[in-house]
């Protein structure tokens, strides 16, 4: 008797539970499944380190799918002056954004959350009182004729340095 087949579906099993388990770990923590949106919020300080300018003071994640809003407006609208936001969408940025949730990004210097729309990828770096517009954001619209994967956008990375505020004194 073979034992090869079964032992490979077994393996298989075995790997994918794992894999979702580190994954939702990651993305989410343990029984929160994938995030859609994931904020990290740094406040800047005078290090010298490089690579180093600032220190995380928290990093969350919110469902725009299925999720409440007001959880997100809670975080984002007591933000201080100078504090760098941090945005990756991992699913629907979209879906329970409102005009409120839309204009407090705008104001941290996105120029593409007002076109944002179901199962979009955007990432953006803004910050609390910024008089222009980002440079740091992408946005790839979700599009049946486009779509990178089958029902998806491509996925967005985006790296670079960003300058340090200078304080007049």
């Amino acid at each position: 008797m073979r034992l090869a087949g079964p032992l490979r579906i077994v393996a298989l099993i075995v790997a994918v539970g794992l894999t979702w388990i580190v994954v939702s770990i990651l993305l989410g923590g343990p029984g929160s499944g994938f995030p859609r949106i994931q904020q990290l919020f740094i406040s800047p300080d005078n290090s010298a380190t490089p690579g180093v300018s600032g220190e995380l003071i928290e990093a969350r994640a919110f469902d725009m799918w299925a999720g409440d809003v007001n959880d997100l407006l809670k975080f984002i609208r007591p933000l201080h002056e100078g504090t760098l936001v941090f945005v990756a969408s991992y699913d629907d940025p979209a879906t329970k954004m409102n005009e409120e949730t839309r204009k407090l990004f705008s104001d941290l210097g996105s120029k593409n959350v007002k076109d944002l729309a179901f199962r979009d990828s955007w990432v953006f770096v803004g910050a609390k009182g910024v008089q222009n517009k980002s440079p740091f954001e992408q946005h790839v619209k979700n599009s049946k004729h486009t779509n990178k994967y089958e029902g998806w956008p491509e996925a967005l990375e985006m790296g670079g340095c960003i300058p340090r505020r200078t304080v007049a004194g």
